[in-house]
């Protein structure tokens, strides 16, 4: 795992690919889970008989589900371990090319993209990619946005 702990670091490590987690697993329960956090119930993620006649064959992750496990995958990834507080401040760009099916496994690649000076501190853009393993197409592809308060 990649750690930073001075925005120097940060800055210095810009356009660098930062790693890929292990896989993680998405099953039914953490489907359903996710459907019911955020009362999205639409059949295809989480009726797995009807989905069987569906589309892709069985139920798929929601796709901000897929989105929400960036800070999960990441984690393991790097840290930015700067004295002050970090804040997620967005999202500028985020696209599902490829549904996930329950029982795939996925796991993300990060890229840091840019660091720029703002009064409180850092501004720093992370590209991800979360693929699915046996897949071309990636499952997620975002750009994140992290503030980094000075200490």
């Amino acid at each position: 795992m990649r750690e930073f702990t001075t925005f120097d670091e940060i800055s210095a490590a810009v356009g660098e690919e930062l790693g890929s987690s292990e896989w993680l697993t998405i099953d039914q329960e953490r489907v359903n889970t996710f459907a019911d956090a955020t009362g999205d119930h639409q059949w295809i993620h989480v009726d797995v008989e009807r989905s069987k006649g569906g589309p892709f064959g069985g139920t798929i992750a929601h796709g901000y589900l897929t989105l929400s496990l960036l800070p999960l995958l990441g984690s393991t990834v790097f840290a930015m371990n700067t004295p002050g507080a970090k804040l997620n401040y967005g999202v500028n760009k985020v696209r599902f090319p490829h549904p996930v099916l329950v029982g795939q496994q996925v796991r993300v690649t990060v890229t840091l993209g840019e660091v720029t000076d703002v009064p409180a501190g850092k501004q720093v853009t992370l590209k991800h990619v979360i693929e699915i393993d046996g897949v071309a197409k990636p499952a997620c592809v975002a750009e994140s946005v992290v503030l980094l308060l000075e200490g």
